[in-house]
């Protein structure tokens, strides 16, 4: 049965204000929800910031790779980019900005941190590892103005510079090949570029000039460390630290700045002809030492030119420094000691012994008082054949162009060109990443000592006291015979100037090469560097041979 509903009607102007109010209320539940959306989105927004990487983070470059190692096959991932480090913002930049007649988000930088460098790095980790517990090795040159591609193609990475037999440039066209003696079987590898080497470079409205200083650039590198450390989820990792040249002075002081700074220590360091200690290189009125720490190192390229008398040509180089060294180790010092008090019978004694163990004229060591500096030892030995010898490795010979004695280093032109073409080359078709920058493998910078005012720099007692706060840490130094920029006698000498206690130094190791500057530019050397690195490596993480 249907029920009848009444019909009534409303006076007009009633109806239409009932259909005004519906439709205000209406649209203020639609703009309430829409606030209430927008809200919500924003807070979505703000907590995904909170995890992400900032905004103005350069975007960085991962690719997929493999290589065989010691006859196993390593699959890995290269990561290539910049980190962009941040310092807390003073107070004269927050002054500038509120000046600038800006809005109050745009003066004021996020967590008041701002941009101060991007640091460029290539790194490698291999798959299938815990990469929280995995070794992993910061790995940098020295110079200061040395870009990391020496250690990273030489001998390191999972690819090298293909190089003659005896570790000379080829002609282009310049190769890589796969390097089986990398140490990524072993480590995790983190290839850094200070500022203004490779393409790393300061942040807009930063003065290059305040990262190159001893204390600067430690600084800054540290910071790369702990912010890849963090953001890579590395701190329960060992932490191993490789420098050469230059570069052991910084590992010295990056490690003891990592440990007293920041609390983040390492394992083991690692020296490729490092310099400890600048007196011992750097020849100066007053300063003797070096010329008897570099005799060793002269007569070494001597016997390998052929250049000394019959009865020591006849003899092995290792017999021929022996010699060397014992009479650099007493007679000599003692002579260059007495200065123009040694008799001129005595000062011509000793001249025609030193004739002998480099070759070089008995009427030329006198006209230089018995000490002579490696760049005349390297203009002179072969200069009546006008050839110029090596500094980083003395059995390199380059033309000698000016007869006012000022030569290029023949043992660093000959390989220059090749790695240099090579990463280039690496950077932008293996690893896919892209710049207009040049990349600087040696760049020409003006270093600030002023740590170091009116002495020389020197990092032995910094290392005794860092192995003294940290027990556990290894170091391992490795020298080459032929190397006349860093003389392994002064590596030697070096290590007998760390004032530690007993127990400790057999955590010191070292390790002579045939080879010079850069150890592992002939295959003989790189195949030996390896597998003294395996049992260092090993040793520190007490592992048995073969990894157990």
């Amino acid at each position: 049965m249907n029920r009848l509903i009444p019909r009534f009607r409303l006076p007009l102007p009633v109806a239409l204000s009932l259909v005004f109010a519906s439709l205000i209320a209406v649209s203020t539940a639609t703009a309430e929800g829409d606030k209430a959306a927008k809200s919500n989105s924003e807070s979505s927004k703000e907590t995904a910031k909170a995890t992400e990487l900032p905004s103005d983070e350069p975007k960085l470059s991962v690719t997929k790779h493999s290589v065989v190692i010691g006859g196993k096959t390593v699959n890995y991932k290269a990561t290539v980019g910049y980190l962009l480090l941040r310092q807390e913002v003073d107070d004269a930049h927050r002054e500038k900005a509120d000046k600038s007649g800006k809005n109050e988000d745009e003066k004021k930088p996020k967590d008041d941190l701002k941009p101060w460098a991007k640091f460029f790095f290539i790194a490698y980790t291999r798959d299938g590892e815990n990469g929280a517990t995995r070794p992993i090795t910061f790995a940098f040159n020295g110079g200061p103005g040395a870009a990391s591609v020496w250690l990273h193609l030489g001998a390191l990475g999972p690819k090298r510079v293909k190089l003659t037999e005896l570790g000379d440039g080829p002609p282009a066209p310049y190769a890589l090949v796969d390097n089986e003696e990398s140490w990524l079987d072993g480590t995790d590898l983190v290839f850094i570029d200070p500022v203004s080497t490779g393409y790393s470079r300061t942040a807009p409205g930063e003065n290059a000039q305040s990262f190159h200083g001893y204390e600067e650039d430690i600084k800054s590198v540290a910071e790369f460390i702990r912010m890849y450390t963090t953001r890579n989820n590395r701190w329960l990792s060992p932490k191993f630290i490789v420098g050469e040249s230059y570069g052991a002075a910084r590992a010295v002081g990056l490690t003891a700045f990592l440990q007293d700074r920041m609390n983040l220590y390492v394992n083991g360091i690692m020296l490729v002809s490092g310099l400890l200690n600048s007196q011992d290189i750097d020849s100066n009125p007053g300063n003797d030492l070096p010329y008897s720490l570099f005799l060793p190192g002269y007569s070494t390229a001597a016997w390998y030119h052929k250049k000394l008398a019959p009865d020591l040509q006849n003899k092995t180089p290792d017999e021929v420094r022996k010699e060397a060294e014992a009479f650099a180790g007493k007679e000599y010092p003692l002579a260059l000691a007495q200065g123009a008090s040694l008799s001129d019978a005595s000062q011509k004694q000793v001249a025609e012994k030193l004739s002998g163990l480099i070759g070089l004229p008995v009427e030329l060591i006198l006209r230089y008082h018995l000490r002579i500096p490696c760049d005349v030892f390297r203009e002179e030995l072969l200069k009546s054949e006008n050839r110029v010898i090596g500094r980083f490795d003395s059995r390199f010979t380059g033309i000698g162009y000016d007869p006012r004695g000022s030569h290029f280093d023949p043992s660093f032109e000959n390989v220059r060109g090749a790695y240099t073409a090579t990463i280039n080359d690496y950077l932008r078709n293996d690893l896919k990443f892209e710049t207009d920058l040049p990349y600087e493998t040696l760049a020409n910078v003006s270093w600030n000592f002023s740590n170091v005012q009116n002495k020389y720099l020197e990092v032995e007692q910094t290392l005794g006291r860092t192995m003294s706060q940290n027990p556990a840490m290894k170091v391992w130094l490795a020298a080459g015979y032929y190397d006349l920029a860093v003389s392994y006698r002064a590596t030697e000498y070096a290590l007998c100037q760390i004032l530690i206690d007993p127990a400790l130094r057999s955590n010191i190791s070292l390790t002579n090469y045939e080879g010079g500057h850069m150890i592992y530019n002939t295959e003989p050397a790189l195949r030996k560097f390896k597998a003294d690195f395996q049992v260092f490596l090993n040793n520190t993480l007490q592992k048995k041979p073969g990894g157990q």
